[in-house]
C-alpha cells in the first residue's frame, strides 16, 4: 500500500514539474495563435492570420482585411457600389501595415457588385491584395466613359507596386451593347474604342491569379508600363464574334510571365504590343479567337520594338490564326528573339504566319485604305524567329505563310519539327507553304516543305 502511495506521489511531482517548466520541445513545435484586436464598427475591418512569412517577433503576420460590404456595397448586382469600392480601396492603400503582409480588400463570395468606371490608384503605404471571390458586373450603358484624349477603362489599377489580385470570383464586362454598336458589326456606326475590362498601368511586381474575366467590351486584361508581372490560372471568355476583343494585351512592359490561361475571345487570345520585352507564356488554351499574336506594330509610320518573347506550350483550337507576327508597312523598329514552341493546332485557318503587309481599314466601308501597303519603303524589321515543335490541322491549305517586306525581308526565321496538314487530307487538299522575302536560317523536319507554293523571293534561302 505504501509503495502505491509513493508511486502516486512521484507521478504528481513529475506532472507538476512539467506544468510549471513546460515541455520545451513540444512548445517550439506548436504555433502560437494570433492575437485579435478590436475593430471600430462600420468600417468593414477585421484581422486575420496569414502564413508565417513576416519579420514579426513571433514569426507570424496579421493582415488587415477590408470587406467592401462594410463601406455600403450592397452586392445585389443592381445598386451602384463604385463609391464603396473607392472607400475600401482608400482604406487599404493608406493602411500602414507594420508587417510584411498586405492589406486585403475582400469582395465576398456569393454576391454581385455593380461597378461603373473605377480607378484604384497608388502608391500605397503597404502592399495590397484585392481578393475577388464574388462577381463584379459593369452597367449595360457605358456612354460617356473615358476622359478626352484617353482610352475608356472599366476598372484600372494604376501605380500600385506589389499588388496581388486573386480569388475565384469573376468580372463580367457586359459587352454585348458595345459589340452591337461596333462599326465592325454594324457598318452604319462610326468606329469608336470600347472600354477595356481590367487594366494594370505602372504596377511593378504584380500578381494576378485565378480570376475569371467575361464579356469585355474590348480587351479583357490590359498590362501596360509594368515590370515583373505574373498572370496565372486565368479564365477569359467572350463570344468568338465579339469584335476587336483581345484576351490579354501586353504593351510597354518588361518581365511578364503568363502561366496558365484559358482564353476564348473575338480577337487575339494574347496580343503583344510595342515596348514589350522578356515575355514568357506557357500553358495557354486559345479558342475561339485570332490566336497568339505579336502586333500589330508600326501603324501610322510609328516605331515599334518587341524582343525576347517566348510562347512555350499552347493549344490553339478553332481560331483564325495560330502563331502570328503582324506589322504595318511604313513603320520602323524591330521584332526579334521570338519563339513559338510546343504548340498544338486544331482547325486553325492559318497556323503559322508572318505578315509584314498587315492592314485593317479604319472603317469597313473604306475599301481603298489598304491599297498601297506593299509599296512602302520602310517596315518593322523581323528577325531571329523560331517556330518549333508545332503540329496539327489547318483549315486553309496555306498552313505556313511567311509574307515579309521587300524593303526589309524577314531574317533568320527557323522552322523546326513542324507537322501541319489539312483536315480533309489527300494530295488535292495537301497543306502548302508560301514565302515572300523570307530568309530562312533553318528548316528541319518540316511539313509542308517551306516555301513550296506561292510567290517566292529570290532572296529566300533555306536548308532542308
Amino acid at each position: 500500500m505504501a509503495s502505491r502511495t509513493l508511486l502516486a506521489t512521484a507521478c504528481l511531482v513529475v506532472l507538476l514539474l512539467l506544468t510549471l517548466g513546460g515541455a520545451p520541445v513540444e512548445a517550439r513545435r506548436r504555433p502560437r495563435w494570433p492575437h485579435y484586436r478590436e475593430v471600430a464598427p462600420g468600417h468593414g475591418l477585421s484581422t486575420t492570420a496569414n502564413a508565417p512569412e513576416s519579420s514579426s517577433v513571433d514569426g507570424y503576420a496579421y493582415a488587415t482585411t477590408i470587406d467592401v460590404g462594410g463601406f455600403g456595397a450592397a452586392g445585389d448586382g443592381k445598386t451602384d457600389g463604385t463609391a464603396a469600392f473607392q472607400k475600401a480601396w482608400a482604406e487599404a492603400c493608406s493602411s500602414a501595415n507594420s508587417s510584411a503582409q498586405p492589406a486585403v480588400v475582400l469582395v465576398p463570395a456569393g454576391r454581385s457588385y455593380l461597378l461603373k468606371e473605377t480607378s484604384l490608384s497608388g502608391p500605397c503605404k503597404s502592399r495590397v491584395t484585392f481578393r475577388l471571390e464574388g462577381t463584379l458586373v459593369a452597367p449595360e450603358d457605358k456612354s460617356g466613359w473615358g476622359k478626352p484624349g484617353s482610352l475608356p477603362r472599366w476598372i484600372i489599377f494604376r501605380g500600385v507596386d506589389g499588388l496581388i489580385v486573386t480569388g475565384e470570383g469573376a468580372m463580367d464586362g457586359r459587352g454585348a451593347s458595345s459589340w452591337k454598336n461596333s462599326c465592325r458589326t454594324n457598318h452604319a456606326m462610326p468606329c469608336t474604342v470600347a472600354p477595356s475590362a481590367l487594366t494594370f498601368a505602372s504596377c511593378d511586381h504584380l500578381v494576378v491569379d485565378g480570376i475569371t474575366l467575361l464579356n469585355a467590351p474590348q480587351i479583357h486584361l490590359w498590362v501596360e508600363l509594368c515590370r515583373d508581372v505574373t498572370l496565372s490560372r486565368l479564365t477569359i471568355a467572350s463570344p468568338g464574334d465579339s469584335p476587336e476583343n483581345d484576351g490579354i494585351h501586353v504593351a510597354r512592359s518588361d518581365g511578364v510571365r503568363i502561366l496558365g490561361a484559358r482564353i476564348g475571345a473575338g480577337d487575339d487570345c494574347l496580343s503583344v504590343a510595342t515596348g514589350t520585352a522578356n515575355l514568357y507564356a506557357a500553358g495557354i488554351e486559345c479558342g475561339p479567337g485570332h490566336g497568339i499574336s505579336i502586333g500589330s506594330l508600326g501603324r501610322w509610320n510609328s516605331r515599334a520594338e518587341v524582343s525576347n518573347v517566348t510562347v512555350d506550350g499552347a493549344t490553339v483550337s478553332g481560331t483564325m490564326f495560330g502563331a502570328r507576327i503582324k506589322t504595318w508597312q511604313g513603320g520602323s523598329g524591330f521584332v526579334r528573339g521570338v519563339r513559338f514552341l510546343n504548340m498544338a493546332m486544331d482547325r486553325v485557318r492559318y497556323p503559322i504566319l508572318i505578315d509584314q503587309n498587315y492592314c485593317t481599314r479604319p472603317h469597313p466601308s473604306d475599301t481603298t485604305a489598304c491599297d498601297h501597303q506593299e509599296s512602302r519603303s520602310s517596315a518593322v524589321e523581323v528577325s531571329n524567329v523560331v517556330f518549333g515543335n508545332i503540329w496539327g490541322t489547318a483549315v486553309a491549305r496555306d498552313a505556313i505563310r511567311l509574307h515579309c517586306s521587300e524593303a526589309f525581308p524577314c531574317r533568320d526565321v527557323v522552322l523546326r519539327d513542324v507537322q501541319l496538314r489539312t483536315r480533309k487530307g489527300g494530295e488535292k487538299n495537301a497543306a502548302t507553304s508560301s514565302c515572300e522575302n523570307a530568309l530562312l536560317g533553318e528548316s528541319t523536319n518540316v511539313s509542308p516543305p517551306p516555301c513550296s507554293s506561292g510567290r517566292v523571293s529570290s532572296k529566300r534561302r533555306h536548308h532542308m
